[in-house]
This record gives C-alpha cells, structure tokens and sequence, in this order.
C-alpha cells in the first residue's frame, strides 16, 4: 500500500467549451460522489483565465487505478474540453499509477511528484 495521494492538475478550458466542460464536470462529481473510491474530488474553476484545477485525495494507489478504471469514460467526456498542463502530486504513488500520469505528461502536461514526509489526514463529514 501507498499511503495517501493527492493530486492536483491544471487544465486549460478550450476556447468555447466553458458550458460543455462544466455539464461534463457535474455529470463526473455525481457519478464520483456515488461510485468513486476516491476521499475528495473537486474541481475549482477560474473562468477568467480558463483554468480549472482538479484536485482529488485518495487513500492509495489502488484507490487511483480503480478511480480510472471506473470513470474511464466521464474522464473522457470532461478531458474532450481542456488541455491539461500540469499534474503536481504529493504521496508515493506506484509505477502504474506513474505510467498513467507519464502519459499525460508526454501529451505536454508538465508533471512534478512530492513524496510525503510526515502529517496525518483527518476529514469530518461535511455536509
């Protein structure tokens, strides 16, 4: 087991795609919320400059690998409106979760990795 992961990306909006990124997004979080093996998803949008930022915690890296296996395909509508440009991720995620993010890196997304040191995950219900 890996420990926790999170990880953020930063993705550019196509020019145009605005809605149709975000109509994507919220079909992602409904399916997530209710499927997903993942402890936090939210996207963040900063509809001034385009950007969106993703940021999900996960208990590990299995819980990642699932996590794509599962929405494969809601990952797909929302990637259809943006570019990703960046992946930073802090924890030890293994080779295959890496080959994953490798892949996105070599289509231009500029990809960092922090390997944790020390701290502790406390998440009360939110609601």
């Amino acid at each position: 087991m890996s420990g926790p992961i999170l990880f953020i990306s930063t993705s550019t909006i196509n020019d145009g795609a605005l809605e149709k990124f975000k109509e994507a997004v919220l079909n992602t979080i409904d399916f997530l919320e209710a499927n997903g093996p993942q402890l936090m998803g939210e996207v963040n949008i900063d509809e001034s400059k385009m950007i969106a930022y993703a940021i999900q915690l996960h208990r590990d890296s299995e819980s990642i690998l699932a996590h794509w296996n599962l929405s494969d395909p809601y990952r797909r509508d929302v990637m259809q409106h943006t570019t990703t440009t960046r992946i930073d991720i802090y924890g030890e995620p293994n080779e295959a979760v890496m080959e994953g993010m490798r892949q996105l890196s070599a289509q231009g997304a500029h990809l960092s990795v922090f390997p944790r040191f020390a701290g502790f995950i406390r998440l009360p219900a939110f609601e």
